[in-house]
């Protein structure tokens, strides 16, 4: 009986040392393994929460204007039986940190941390919308091209070639400067300018694409969907997109932080976000005067130091996923 337990337990210790690893689970090791990588997931959920959850918990909203009488200070949302208009009355601005501004006010009399935080929903929100216009048009035209081969893959790209000679900040320029001749209206502006970056940007996202598939369509996996009859476009959709996904992803995660810096980067030359509506971009914008610039950091360091962090993020979480997928690293 003895000998039987012994035997029994053995069996049970070989079966849990042959435990099954899934990709799914090995990939998800590396990562966790990654401290930065773990650093980077932090930082962005802290910033998603705090763009997005943090201006639930505060009492005015993005374009209030504080004014002060007499040392009383009162907001254009609570006027407190006072006259934003009437004589003696100033606006708040550029006034330091304190407790009830906790990074003061900007020089429209705006509070900075609750711009801060809707400017974060604004950045967060180009920089996904930007990479998602720009993976749609690197799968579907980077896909077509790698599956069909011939004439149709010169033609894309050779019209992904054209696509990498225009130069990106002209065009901005000129799209910014047709929006003013039209009197375009400002809530629109961010939407035109979310398009025109995504799509001066899917290049690079189908030259990969185009490179994995053609690596992947003579595989037996391809010929044996070919053999049953299995119609194109579920093949590229099925079979090849799923293998791609992985850089995909990768890729997704580090061009977030190259779109954001690239939106603050538009809105510094005032061709990003339109006033008065708030990007970490054009609040940085202020260091265009030299006095708020010297005197007034509390306006323009916080929306940079966000910026910086945020990039950093995404590029360790991207750094970690990229290690995490290559099946050359240990296990």
């Amino acid at each position: 009986m003895a000998e039987t337990t012994n035997l029994e337990t053995n069996k049970k210790e070989v079966v849990n040392l042959e435990k099954i690893v899934t990709p799914g689970q090995l990939v998800m090791k590396r990562f966790l393994r990654n401290k930065l990588a773990i650093g980077g997931v932090i930082i962005l959920v802290a910033m998603f929460l705090a763009s997005f959850l943090g201006p639930l918990f505060t009492s005015y909203g993005e374009y209030t204007i504080f004014f002060i009488k007499d040392g009383v200070e009162f907001s254009s949302d609570d006027h407190k039986g006072m006259d934003p208009t009437a004589e003696g009355v100033k606006v708040y601005n550029k006034a330091k940190p304190s407790k009830t501004h906790w990074l003061g006010t900007d020089k429209d009399g705006r509070d900075v941390l609750v711009r801060l935080m809707y400017g974060g929903r604004v950045s967060l929100l180009i920089g996904f919308v930007v990479v998602g216009i720009q993976i749609f048009f690197g799968i579907l035209l980077g896909g077509i091209a790698g599956y069909y081969g011939g004439k149709i893959d010169n033609l894309i790209m050779r019209i992904v070639d054209v696509f990498y000679c225009i130069p990106t900040l002209p065009i901005m320029l000129i799209i910014s400067s047709i929006m003013i001749a039209y009197a375009v209206p400002q809530e629109y502006k961010i939407y035109i300018l979310m398009l025109a970056m995504g799509f001066l940007g899917w290049t690079g996202v189908a030259r990969i694409v185009r490179g994995q598939i053609l690596s992947l369509r003579e595989q037996e996996f391809m010929v044996a969907t070919e053999a049953i009859g299995l119609h194109p476009a579920k093949r590229i959709i099925k079979h090849l997109i799923p293998n791609v996904m992985p850089q995909l992803i990768v890729i997704a995660t580090m061009g977030m932080g190259s779109i954001i810096l690239a939106e603050a980067a538009y809105s510094y030359l005032g061709i990003g976000v339109p006033f008065p509506l708030a990007s970490w971009g054009n609040m940085v914008n202020t260091v265009n005067d030299p006095v708020i610039m010297r005197e007034y950091m509390n306006i323009w360091f916080p929306p940079g130091f966000c910026i910086l962090l945020t990039v950093l993020g995404f590029n360790f979480v991207g750094d970690g996923l990229r290690d995490a997928f290559d099946p050359k690293m240990k296990r």
